[in-house]
């Protein structure tokens, strides 16, 4: 299962073949690091991409944020080598691209073990095939996995959609990723937005994200990190609101009381719960 306190309100993609970029991430609000060796990396620099993620992932000096590597396709022609890197890099969790069976990651797990990973590392899944959706119930319940990342460039491909602004033809993508990750007790991730230019687009695809029930945004530029970071987190007035019903409550189970009202608002347990986990949450987003 996930660690569901911790913030993913913003998660960046880095190539791992840009030394710079890896350089910057140190110091960025994200906070994920997403380093990528599949996609943004071309096949003569692949090489080169892993070993400069593993160097700096080693190196340290990214403070809290969460690290985690996109590597090759299992059955691709790097994928041993970057599985091999990766291990015992020091890396919180390594990310699959299109995955479409539990099989995967349970294969995945026997490579990370032979090559001596922590326990702890973690494996994400990319969501972005008609077949991956269609089974992400399935994959949602292998072993080790932390969370999902919606992929609707990918998908779209699949399933000639247009990819409107409004998210509209994920839809149903969205919300069956969705369930599965909270019937498993898992991170979920909305997908990018490609055009960098439109902001206000931008926004309203984090606030979409946010209803219906994303953790964050995974990101293709450090300009929309704040942008994330403030839709998808907490606000003062929430976690205010999360301190005040947390506290109330508290009293009155003291008194023996399930259920009560704050501010003429009726308060049961499984709000505070969910109040408790914004406070938890709040705690850890990285102060700027």
């Amino acid at each position: 299962m996930a660690d569901t306190n911790r913030p993913r309100r913003s998660m960046l993609y880095m190539p791992g073949s840009n030394a710079r970029a890896i350089e910057k991430g140190r110091s960025l609000g994200a906070d994920a690091i997403i380093f990528d060796i599949e996609d943004a990396v071309a096949v003569d620099a692949k090489a080169l991409a892993r070993d400069q993620i593993a160097a700096a992932i080693a190196a340290g000096g990214y403070g809290g944020k969460e690290l985690l590597v996109r590597v090759n396709g299992l059955g691709s022609a790097w994928f041993d080598a970057d599985i091999a890197a990766i291990a015992k890099s020091g890396a919180d969790g390594i990310l699959l691209p299109k995955v479409e069976s539990p099989e995967t990651v349970r294969e995945t797990v026997r490579r990370l073990e032979s090559a001596g990973a922590p326990a702890a590392m973690s494996i994400w899944c990319m969501m972005e095939t008609p077949l991956g959706i269609l089974r992400s119930a399935e994959v949602a319940a292998a072993p080790r996995l932390a969370g999902m990342i919606m992929g609707t460039n990918d998908l779209a491909l699949e399933l000639r959609c247009r990819q409107t602004p409004d998210g509209m033809p994920f839809l149903t993508s969205f919300g069956l990723c969705i369930l599965a990750a909270r019937a498993h007790g898992l991170a979920i991730i909305d997908a990018v937005y490609n055009d960098l230019s439109d902001d206000a687009g931008f926004a309203a695809s984090c606030r979409r994200g946010r209803m219906l029930g994303f953790d964050g945004k995974s990101l293709i530029h450090p300009k929309t990190i704040d942008a994330a970071n403030e839709i998808y987190g907490p606000s003062k007035e929430e976690i205010a609101w999360a301190r005040k019903i947390s506290d109330a409550f508290d009293l009155a189970r003291a008194e023996g009381k399930g259920v009560i009202t704050v501010d003429g608002k009726m308060v049961e347990e499984l709000h505070v719960r969910e109040a408790q986990r914004l406070i938890a949450m709040s705690a850890r987003m990285p102060r700027q």
